[in-house]
């Protein structure tokens, strides 16, 4: 059974028009899509999966996830609903399921009121990935942003480190000569989302 569902989610401080030329590429192929907006400071967990649920509603389905949209997806799926059991693959792009080592420093450092209750996702140390759905993260070595001034000499998209983009249990791990924005825009990361929608669904 191929997808047919899915629910795209951005990262922190965006919202779901970034996401736009990617969903708009992905309707265009026959996908049916859910892209979701929500306020990444103060995220209603409630509302989001609802919203996931009443789209997804048996349906062999797939979640897209650029950064803190991936530990969302985490918190969805360990929320564990009826619906949740038709989710066979998750994608994310630069999403730091290790827990974000910006976010700690700004955290440590009294910058709190500029991440509000996003924390409670981006300062979460997970080091595997224990759910039916495979996990195919994608991450870019690229570093255009703070991360190279934060931490000298580390591998990272300029805002999330390599190392925190990979787990125990994750089906597939690419890395893209991409920054952390750009993973989203680029055709040849479409290219390979694209490549593990369209594969059969195998939950073995």
């Amino acid at each position: 059974m191929a997808v047919t569902k899915v629910v795209v989610l951005h990262g922190l401080y965006m919202s779901g028009f970034v996401m736009r030329p990617l969903c708009e590429r992905l309707e265009k192929l026959g996908f049916d899509i859910l892209n979701l907006s929500y306020n990444t400071l103060t995220p209603d967990r409630h509302a989001i999966f609802e919203q996931i649920d009443a789209f997804v509603a048996g349906h062999d389905a797939a979640l897209v996830c650029h950064s803190m949209g991936g530990l969302v997806a985490r918190d969805y799926l360990t929320h564990n609903s009826a619906a949740s059991a038709a989710i066979s693959k998750v994608i994310t792009l630069g999403t730091p399921h290790k827990g974000s080592y910006i976010a700690k420093h700004m955290h440590d450092h009294g910058f709190d009121m500029l991440l509000k209750n996003s924390v409670e996702y981006l300062l979460s140390q997970q080091q595997n990935w224990p759910f039916k759905a495979k996990l195919y993260s994608i991450a870019g070595d690229l570093p255009i942003g703070l991360m190279p001034l934060l931490k000298k000499g580390s591998r990272s998209d300029g805002t999330v480190l390599l190392d925190e983009t990979k787990l125990q249990g994750m089906a597939e791990h690419k890395i893209f000569r991409l920054s952390h924005t750009t993973l989203i825009y680029s055709r040849t990361v479409l290219d390979y989302i694209v490549d593990i929608l369209e594969r059969n669904t195998n939950f073995t």
